[in-house]
């Protein structure tokens, strides 16, 4: 715990190795990963997302109102996976539905991979929890079935996707300098898997520093969520991903976020004696719908925690 409260405060990022999330599966994630994103781009685009439906393929997400160099499949937490797609229970009106690749053995992997994230980032709550002043479970009850995370799958090649009649179109934001431009998450925290290939950086002080491929490792972060339940002890460290230009670079990041009648605010047993709370109430249902729709297009003020600074 002490462990984890330290890189939180220094970095908002660190690496585990240990986590339990089985290599078989693992190995089974890459090998359907790879296997989406090698299909033509009219399959792909047969999933492709809409501003009504955040779940599926895109090809031209923005960060910071600047296209990314990457493909993404986004896949959302199935709290009910032996009941139909369309059960109320499995979608939410904000999200839209999942759609899923007509590829043997894709779906039943991603499931089960998304519940062994879940495992996973439940024991790490635990651990922030503690280390905020709480008892282990304090935050569980915003984490039940209608929680509202996601897995997306990312690929960044080497060259943009779009043809040169896409680009040139007037409704495409012109492609940016990097492959994914720095920001912050804005769910509690991420657990990524990412490849060998290396690129993903994190902002410390006034330096990008290389958050370096460790085999078997997954890299966990810190989102906007965790520096307001801390009081701005644990940072939502910026981040971004370098371009490449021999390889293209795959990575999983596993987005846990709560359900979205949860409205947050500063942890009592993290703000100290004489403090105040830094920030107030935020809604997590209204601030993931703005952020999603700045991720989509360029709507306007992409919102952040800073708009909800007290002070």
């Amino acid at each position: 715990m002490d462990r984890v409260a330290s890189a939180a405060a220094d970095f908002g990022f660190f690496q585990i190795v240990n986590h339990g999330l089985a290599e078989d599966l693992i190995e089974r994630v890459w090998d359907r990963t790879e296997a989406f994103f090698a299909q033509p781009m009219e399959a792909k685009r047969l999933i492709a997302r809409t501003k009504e439906n955040s779940r599926g393929y895109y090809d031209r997400e923005l960060t910071k109102n600047k296209r990314d160099l990457k493909e993404v499949l986004d896949l959302a937490h199935v709290p009910y996976p032996n009941a139909p797609e369309d059960d109320p229970r499995n979608f939410h009106p904000v999200d839209g539905i999942n759609q899923w690749p007509e590829l043997a053995g894709f779906k039943s992997t991603m499931i089960e991979y998304l519940a062994a994230c879940e495992g996973l980032a439940l024991r790490l709550l635990s651990a922030f929890s503690q280390a905020l002043g709480e008892v282990p479970d304090h935050l569980h009850r915003h984490f039940g079935p209608d929680h509202t995370s996601f897995v997306r799958l990312n690929y960044y090649p080497t060259a943009d996707p779009l043809s040169e009649e896409e680009v040139a179109a007037d409704d495409v934001t012109p492609l940016g300098d990097m492959a994914l431009h720095h920001h912050s998450d804005a769910g509690a925290m991420t657990l990524l898997l990412q490849d060998d290939v290396g690129g993903l950086q994190v902002l410390v002080g006034e330096r990008w520093l290389d958050v370096e491929p460790i085999p078997g490792a997954l890299v966990v972060n810190f989102g906007d969520m965790m520096q307001v339940w801390s009081n701005d002890r644990f940072t939502a460290a910026l981040h971004r991903v370098a371009p490449r230009t021999t390889r293209a670079r795959y990575s999983l990041p596993y987005f846990f976020n709560p359900s979205y009648d949860t409205e947050y605010a500063p942890l009592p047993g993290a703000v100290g004696a004489g403090e105040e709370p830094k920030y107030s109430p935020i809604s997590w249902g209204h601030f993931r719908q703005a952020r999603a729709d700045g991720d989509f297009a360029d709507y306007g003020h992409e919102i952040q925690i800073a708009d909800y600074r007290t002070g």
